[in-house]
């Protein structure tokens, strides 16, 4: 019998796809089967399209600049112009660490573009066919700070926060259409987002203290969740926002 989890024939268009998070949940999606559109602000796709590749599946490489609205629209037209996209992953993500009444309107700016209306749009633009198919998964990466104010990182809390009301609203209407859309929620994970946080010898200390699991998460650990999300193994979840974050937020 073939596995839930088998992703073969269906093909996953994933943004931050470069590094961290984003090119891990590539990875395992490929490992799984899927053929991948990647994408990235910058031209640095070449080490996840050949994980990929090792994987035994296609990887197509676009650069993207999620901070460009208009940019979004002709990159999608033209994907879709030779790939039925059956699994969108809104990995990208940035973040401005300053004091909340320092921070800086053009920062505010940066951070909802990428973290928020980039997301909306894709999905907006993909979601569509997917339902005209009766079949898709769309799946949005939050934060710990979807559900908590954190601290000097006003805007990014503000993004993640949207993001899970937009995961919601877009499940809300297209469930019915046998689209599933939901959002892994990942805690503290050892990537260049977090690196000064890490760096930082009593911070790093006080976070993994606060963790039952007794340790930094990996990218690693936030793929397999994603993997489920894009698989029939999840075929009547719909708006859910699954936390992957070694327990932080049951103490």
């Amino acid at each position: 019998m073939r596995s839930p989890f088998d992703l073969r024939g269906r093909t996953a268009f994933v943004t931050g796809a470069a590094t961290g998070i984003g090119q891990a949940i590539a990875v395992a999606l490929a490992e799984n089967g899927a053929d991948m559109v990647l994408t990235s602000e910058l031209e640095n796709l070449d080490d996840t399209a050949s994980l990929v590749v090792a994987a035994g599946r296609s990887a197509e490489r676009r650069r993207l600049d999620l901070s460009r609205a208009a940019d979004i629209e002709p990159v999608v037209a033209d994907v879709l112009r030779s790939h039925r996209v059956d699994i969108l992953v809104n990995a990208a993500g940035i973040i401005r660490r300053t004091p909340a009444p320092e921070h800086g309107e053009q920062d505010w700016r940066e951070v909802l573009e990428v973290n928020l209306t980039a997301a909306f749009t894709l999905s907006r633009l993909l979601v569509g066919p997917m339902l005209a198919r009766g079949r898709g998964k769309v799946i949005n990466v939050a934060s710990m700070l979807s559900f908590q104010g954190g601290h000097q990182a006003v805007s990014y809390a503000a993004s993640k926060h949207g993001l899970v009301g937009l995961t919601r609203a877009f499940a809300n209407e297209c469930a019915p259409g046998g689209v599933q859309v939901n959002a892994v929620a990942p805690g503290y994970i050892a990537t260049r987002t977090t690196e000064a946080l890490r760096a930082d010898p009593e911070r790093s200390a006080e976070i993994v203290a606060r963790i039952p699991a007794g340790r930094w998460g990996s990218p690693a650990d936030v793929a397999g969740a994603a993997v489920f999300l894009a698989s029939a193994a999840s075929d009547y979840v719909c708006g859910h926002v699954l936390a992957v974050d070694g327990g932080w937020m049951s103490r």
